[in-house]
């Protein structure tokens, strides 16, 4: 039954995660943590930070790492959670691979006229909102720690996501760079 709810679900977040990937985790949070309560909130921050280092699309490794977490949560062995992330993955990606299928000549021959120009107008706005989501989302105490119960690890959090936005907004910093210092500063100041 769990096969069959992963694949509903991940259908559904492929069929409606315009904008990629990081448009999808605010669906995936949502479905995962809060809906199915398949993962918690500690576990959803902990796949999209594997999900970022590891080499492909953050979607699509994502619901890679739901499925497998989700089984994995619910008292599967290895080989069926790892048939949950087949599942889930496969589940993300079809919804694409059939619309593409369906839509890139149509798309090819009316792509400049003003009615699909209008609905690319239409659906920017809505890919940028869900980009704010995923990030506010992620923006808890499981991930920040709660200014009365650890006020030191609470304030470090707060200076390592203004340093991570500054230096890879602002100086630059490479994303991969940016990952490894951070992750060698949570070591540093944090345990």
């Amino acid at each position: 039954m769990i096969y069959l709810q992963l694949f509903i679900t991940f259908f559904k977040i492929g069929l409606f995660g315009f904008g990629g990937g990081y448009g999808m985790l605010s669906l995936i949070q949502a479905e995962t943590v809060v809906h199915h309560t398949w993962l918690s909130s500690a576990e959803f921050t902990n796949v999209v930070a594997i999900s970022q280092m590891t080499p492909g699309p953050i979607g699509i490794n994502s619901a890679t790492y739901c499925g497998y977490n989700a089984l994995l949560n619910a008292g599967y062995g290895n080989s069926m959670c790892v048939l949950g992330s087949v599942v889930a993955t496969f589940a993300l990606v079809l919804p694409s691979l059939i619309l593409m299928i369906l839509i890139s000549r149509m798309f090819m021959k009316y792509m400049h006229t003003a009615l699909v120009q209008s609905v690319f107008s239409g659906l920017r706005p809505v890919v940028v909102g869900m980009l704010a989501a995923a990030t506010l989302m992620l923006c808890n105490k499981d991930n920040f720690g709660e200014m009365a119960a650890s006020p030191w690890q609470f304030w470090i959090s707060i200076a390592l996501f203004a340093a991570t936005f500054v230096g890879t907004r602002y100086v630059k910093v490479g994303v991969i760079k940016m990952i490894c210092l951070a992750a060698f500063a949570g070591l540093l100041l944090l345990y």
